[in-house]
């Protein structure tokens, strides 16, 4: 089975809101309870975000990355898990901070989504922590090639 085309858009919290917040309160809130409240805040508004479409322009997941470097608000919604939505979200994600200079990524990964990240360069630093209710590990990554 071959698997569907995704476009991926990436650009700023305005133009992207609609649809990353659709598949957020879909991911975080609905599926796994965590409060509403907690699904915006206002690093939404200064970081890069990440959207991937189906073919027929349905929204399948999200990220963002932030000023500083770190990846948040990975979100995939369940009609496109198994399709490669993360990975081409994350590989996006993780040219632009190559752009921007970063020289090492950090993000907070639930222990569930652990080995995804692990799969591709980043490894887990310290402890597992509750964040909103779920375990969760802190995971970082060296970019090579970084630009200067």
């Amino acid at each position: 089975m071959t698997r569907p085309a995704i476009r991926l858009v990436v650009g700023a919290w305005d133009d992207l809101r609609h649809d990353a917040s659709s598949i957020r309160q879909a991911v975080f809130v609905h599926e796994q309870s965590v409060p509403l409240e907690l699904e915006y805040d206002d690093a939404d508004a200064v970081s890069l975000h990440a959207v991937a479409y189906d073919a027929d322009g349905t929204p399948l997941g999200t990220g963002r990355l932030l000023p500083d470097g770190h990846i948040g608000r990975m979100a995939v919604h369940r009609h496109g898990r198994g399709l490669g939505v993360g990975g081409a979200i994350l590989d996006a994600l993780i040219d632009e901070a190559r752009r921007r200079g970063h020289g090492r990524l950090l993000l907070h990964a639930q222990t569930r989504a652990r080995a995804f990240y692990e799969t591709r360069g980043f490894e887990a630093e310290g402890e597992e922590f509750m964040e909103a209710g779920i375990v969760h590990v802190l995971m970082s990554r060296r970019l090579k090639n970084a630009a200067s």
